[in-house]
């Protein structure tokens, strides 16, 4: 489906800070992070800094500290892009952090617990609130769960769980996944159970980070139908897509944690004291599943890290979406057709600040990321609204230029009078014709409406006539003048022709907006009905018996 082109919207990111746990303040950490949620500032410090060292500071879209609330994060952050989606855009949510910092619980949350239920259960009520509340408009919401494990994609709702599936991209919708799993959903019930369902086959286990770490990305996809019937009698459809991800945490190696097998349908619980490394220290944790999952997990981030730099660099041309099934799939979602939120998980203990510096300069740099969302609607009303924006802007330009104002209130008097023929027909006052006269408030005959236009047309070729030639003298005295240096001269005349291209390109529109809605004459037999004598007034035509 094509839809309303929008202007250019960055990624919002906002960063989000968790307590110290108890085991960290047990084990004497300090904390490093803190969060200035007025002006949207965390400021990091190195617990190892040389003397000197200054603490860093980024900013971004809004801060949520230790003390901040599942439902802040929602009404002020998600609550508009959720809205969006049931407008017809697309829409995307993902938490990036390192494991441990709360991606699962923002996402989530604690589902049996109102004031604890994270972005993904708060836009289920969302939605379905909404279509409650709807009157003209009939809804279709439909659900999917896959997981990208050590790039596999796998559907999480699938009675084949093991069933490969393949990416596929379509020119109009975009990167989808070919047999992927979607059920018809009624109601906020339906659609948790359909996530519970997901939930329960997603390969999670034990690190030494994490009791219950993500060990895959997640990806609940929701997309929503919306069709209304519109002032033609016909009925019009548009489609958002809301993709809510939990990425598997980022982290290093020494800290993945003990040799356990890779559980996927329930928490590993394997154990003690990690392999070659010995305890929580500094291996790998042995050549279980844990380090492979790990370094699986670091190279699809590591691919949309590449992303986000090369889409929020100025130089680059190639974007390397291909190097991940990750990537790949939140290919609208990055520079394409979505809005986009991105959260920043942190820790703010001293012993994370190597992850929580990478998550604030990796979210630092995804702030300068451009999207381009569109409605997602039928390409016969997408024509109809470029149409409609198309004239709102050339009238726009003209009030600009004063030369539309506000018209007075007219009255319209109407008497009835004998007019001749047209040519062609028989002489006589054979024509009985309703004569329409338009006065003002003042009681003074208004030109009709065609001789506004007429003069409107006119006036606006004057304008952009004169605009041409004051253009062009310009030009004709730059050519001239023997003082200027030749660059500086190249310069200015360039600077004019660029003008002169502008106004041509102005005129062509004007023309052509003209030229479209521009009445066109009547056909012989189609004399009878409303028409404009000579002088401008309007009369309505009916035949004589014996003329029809």
């Amino acid at each position: 489906m094509a839809g309303k082109t929008k202007a250019s919207e960055a990624l919002r990111v906002v960063a989000r800070c968790r307590p110290l746990s108890r085991k960290e303040e047990a084990a004497g950490h300090e904390q490093i992070l803190t969060m200035d949620v007025k002006l949207g500032q965390v400021t990091l410090r190195n617990p190892r800094a040389a003397p000197g060292e200054l603490p860093k500071t980024f900013t971004f879209d809004a801060v949520y500290d230790a003390s901040s609330k599942q439902a802040d994060l929602y009404d002020e952050t998600v609550r508009p892009l959720i809205d969006s989606v049931l407008q017809g855009f697309n829409g995307t949510v993902f938490a990036y952090g390192q494991t441990g910092t709360g991606k699962t619980y923002t996402m989530q949350g604690t589902w049996v617990e109102p004031e604890l239920r994270g972005v993904i259960p708060n836009a289920f009520e969302h939605i379905f609130t909404h279509i409650s509340r709807s009157q003209n408009q009939q809804y279709l919401v439909r659900a999917s769960y896959l997981e990208i494990y050590q790039e596999e994609i796998r559907d999480l709702l699938s009675k084949e769980p093991g069933k490969r599936l393949e990416l596929k991209e379509n020119p109009e919708t975009g990167v989808y996944i070919k047999d992927l799993s979607s059920f018809v959903t009624k109601n906020v019930k339906e659609i948790e159970h359909v996530m519970n369902l997901g939930n329960q086959a997603r390969a999670v286990g034990s690190t030494h980070m994490n009791e219950v770490s993500s060990r895959s990305h997640a990806i609940f996809v929701i997309t929503v139908e919306c069709s209304e019937r519109g002032s033609d009698g016909q009925d019009h459809i548009r489609v958002g897509k809301l993709n809510l991800v939990d990425l598997a945490g980022s982290e290093r190696q020494n800290k993945v944690g003990p040799n356990t097998a890779g559980g996927t349908a329930t928490p590993s619980t394997g154990g003690g004291g990690g392999g070659g490394g010995g305890g929580g220290g500094g291996g790998s944790g042995g050549s279980g599943e844990r380090p492979k999952e790990a370094s699986k997990i670091n190279l699809s981030l590591s691919a949309l890290g590449n992303v986000i730099a090369a889409l929020a660099g100025s130089r680059s041309t190639h974007i390397p979406y291909r190097d991940s099934k990750l990537t790949r799939l939140l290919q609208d979602s990055l520079g394409g057709n979505a809005k986009t939120i991105m959260v920043a998980t942190l820790g703010p203990a001293s012993h994370s600040y190597d992850e929580s510096l990478s998550t604030l300069r990796f979210a630092n740099r995804a702030k300068n990321i451009k999207n381009k969302p569109r409605v997602n609607e039928d390409p016969k009303d997408t024509l109809l609204r470029e149409f409609q924006e198309e004239i709102a802007r050339l009238k726009a330009q003209l009030e600009k230029r004063g030369m539309l104002g506000k018209r007075p209130r007219r009255k319209s008097s109407r008497r009835k009078k004998a007019v001749s023929a047209p040519a062609g027909y028989p002489e006589g006052p054979v024509i009985e014709a309703w004569v329409a006269e338009e006065e003002d408030d003042n009681n003074n005959r208004r030109p009709p409406q065609p001789i506004l236009e007429s003069a409107l047309e006119k006036s606006m070729e004057n304008y952009l006539q004169e605009q041409k030639e004051r253009l062009e003298e310009e030009k004709a005295a730059i050519q001239d003048d023997r003082s200027l240096v030749s660059e500086e001269k190249q310069k200015l005349l360039e600077e004019k022709e660029k003008m002169l291209e502008d106004l041509r390109r102005e005129q062509q529109a004007t023309e052509l907006l003209a030229a479209k809605y521009k009445v066109r004459p009547r056909a012989a037999g189609a004399l009878e009905g409303p028409h404009r004598d000579p002088g401008g007034r309007l009369f309505f035509v009916s035949l004589w018996p014996g003329l029809e």
